[in-house]
């Protein structure tokens, strides 16, 4: 069974830096575009950052772009997300989401159960 945990979530003061991990576990023929949303407290989850199997397309959210960094290890099965820069506004559960070939048939999408990022000013 596929899973996708991640880590490196925290408390930081505003301008600090961060970096997320999402590792993919468990038997997958192949694992596609990765990425990464966030879900503030009322609010909806958004789109942070994805990343393509290659790396070659990579796409981020206005509102952290020039602050974030996403990346991937496919050796290691493994997305990181790293996150200077950081402002108060960035507080959220970050989650981290792929599209995954659990057979050359079927593709399916799988979330993280999240980690939690706070700020502070």
């Amino acid at each position: 069974q596929v899973q996708l945990v991640e880590s490196g979530g925290g408390l930081v003061q505003a301008g600090g830096s961060l970096r997320l991990s999402c590792a993919e576990s468990g038997r997958a023929f192949s694992t596609e575009a990765m990425g990464w949303f966030r879900q503030a407290p009322g609010k909806e989850r958004e789109f942070v950052a994805a990343i393509s199997r290659s790396g070659t397309s990579i796409y981020y959210a206005d509102s952290v772009k020039g602050r974030f960094t996403i990346s991937r290890d496919n050796a290691k099965n493994t997305v990181y997300l790293r996150m200077d820069s950081l402002k108060p506004e960035d507080t959220a559960v970050y989650y981290c989401n792929a599209e995954i070939f659990i057979t050359p048939y079927q593709r399916q999408n799988y979330w993280g159960p999240g980690t939690q990022v706070t700020v502070s000013s």
